[in-house]
């Protein structure tokens, strides 16, 4: 039903006028009505008692503001800060962008030996796998070299050396939603989180024992103590499991339980160092297909007079939007911050690349002198965004030709498949709104978020955000959030 809805909403495209919608600033709520006395209603729910609530709705048609309360009080919008980052890399970089990583050496190849070094020169590729490396060593193989007398060396100076955004927490660290940011770095899937490692465990053959491990991308690169234990299936037995990386270090430790009759559980975690483990597995590459490497691996700068040998391009930016936005994806939000200073401004950082966010931001319709931007995930607890704000640029960016691009890039509510229905495919199930809702989540401690698109039991298209801050269970307001939907949707 979604992909039919999706032309219905470009045929809608077609009379969205030029101009600006209302203004809010100033501007009173529409005379009260059934539909405001029923959100009012909503917002005195048990978990959103203590909480504060922003919501703005407006027609996809024309902009106007239907229904707003708090609508630009600033409020930290957690990973509905993704929206404004997917329409700030479609406008700067465009849905046609690929990453290219190179390969290089700096010396010559006699008798099947590289009497040099081998240099890896990221360019920022969140979608890079093991068998991408894999690929690469084969084609070596293929050329006759059989040897690399020098080292493996990694160029990751397309970005600066700063590896976290300044507001996340030490405590997520060593999650794969904090994974330190590279341009050299390497994901385990294709859900493309990069710079973490799968650990999947299984349990043993009988209670008590050691349950087994087994890392994806298969690696040396960490090391882990591993003291998960199998325990008997049944009211006293659940899958309880802990990893933790001691800091500064690639050392795991992983502890606590998995029961009898469990399939396996499994786990992402972020490694230290993101460079470094793409180098490892290359060098892994390398040796499973017969090539030798005498000099390491290292961190270092591309030599000038080094001559190209192999590239490696990503999917377009328009397939990488679609795990970003609908697996909520942290990683490639803050690669694609700074992939944008980059191009934008001839520096990898999150200085150069946010200001770019905030540029493209104002130039889609929404005021960023009213918003803090402080990263492009909305992991970071500073970030703070109106809803008004965050409703106005979704009106305006349906006039942008990258917008259908945007719009399937978005989670679909009640769809099946973690590529379709994405974060809210476990919600909205057997409603009205079950694929006739397009819209980001977002989730951080005390907050909950949900603005996109969505059409009514009449056939109207709405444009709303649904922001709340300061809950204690934010995984209890989802229903509050859902309930709202579909009032919305009800009218």
């Amino acid at each position: 039903m979604y992909k039919r809805w999706v032309v219905i909403w470009t045929m809608v495209l077609l009379c969205i006028p030029g101009g600006s919608p209302n203004s809010a600033a100033g501007q009173a709520v529409p005379k009260k009505n059934g539909i405001n006395e029923k959100i009012a209603a909503i917002l005195q729910t048990g978990p959103m008692k203590g909480g504060v609530a922003g919501i703005s709705v407006r027609s996809a048609g024309t902009g106007k503001i239907l229904y707003e309360h708090n609508g630009n009080m600033r409020l930290r919008p957690a990973s509905n800060m993704k929206l404004l980052t997917a329409a700030a890399a479609l406008e700067a970089l465009g849905g046609g962008y690929r990453f290219q990583t190179s390969l290089y050496r700096d010396s010559v190849v006699r008798n099947g030996e590289l009497h040099g070094n081998l240099y890896i020169k990221g360019g920022g590729d969140p979608s890079l796998l093991k068998s991408d490396f894999d690929a690469w060593a084969a084609q070596l193989k293929q050329k006759g070299i059989s040897c690399i007398n020098g080292a493996l060396i990694g160029d990751d100076s397309r970005y600066d050396d700063v590896r976290y955004s300044v507001d996340l927490p030490w405590s997520d660290e060593d999650e794969y939603y904090g994974a330190q940011i590279s341009a050299l770095t390497v994901s385990p899937d294709k859900d493309y989180d990069a710079g973490t490692v799968i650990f999947t465990f299984t349990p043993g053959e009988k209670p008590g024992q050691k349950a087994s491990l087994k890392l994806a991308p298969k690696n040396r690169y960490v090391t882990v103590e591993n003291r998960v234990k199998t325990v008997p299936a049944g009211e006293q037995g659940e899958d309880d499991i802990v990893i933790e990386r001691k800091h500064g270090s690639n050392h795991f430790t992983a502890s606590g339980t998995i029961t009898a009759n469990t399939e396996n559980v499994r786990q992402w975690k972020a490694v230290w160092d993101p460079s470094l483990f793409a180098l490892s597995l290359f060098k892994t590459s390398l040796e499973e297909n017969g090539i030798s490497v005498f000099g390491g691996i290292k961190r270092g700068r591309l030599p000038k007079h080094a001559r190209l040998v192999l590239t490696h391009d990503s999917p377009p930016l328009s397939s990488l939007l679609v795990p970003f936005m609908k697996l909520s994806n942290n990683t490639i939000a803050e690669m694609l911050v700074k992939e944008m200073g980059k191009v934008e401004k001839g520096e990898g950082s999150w200085k150069k690349g946010l200001d770019v966010v905030r540029e493209t931001a104002a130039k889609l319709g929404a005021d960023p002198d009213v918003m803090l931007i402080r990263d492009g995930s909305g992991i970071s607890h500073a970030d703070l965004v109106p809803v008004n704000e965050l409703a106005k640029l979704l009106y305006h960016v349906q006039k942008k030709d990258w917008f259908q691009t945007y719009l399937h890039a978005l989670p679909v509510a009640g769809a099946e498949g973690r590529m379709e229905g994405g974060t809210l495919r476990g919600r909205f199930n057997d409603t009205p709104a079950s694929g006739m809702v397009f819209a980001k989540t977002g989730s951080i401690t005390s907050v909950s978020s949900l603005s996109g698109y969505l059409q009514t039991k009449t056939g109207k298209q709405l444009v709303f955000s649904i922001i709340i801050n300061n809950v204690l269970d934010e995984e209890a307001v989802h229903e509050a959030e859902e309930q709202i939907v579909l009032q919305l949707m009800s009218e």
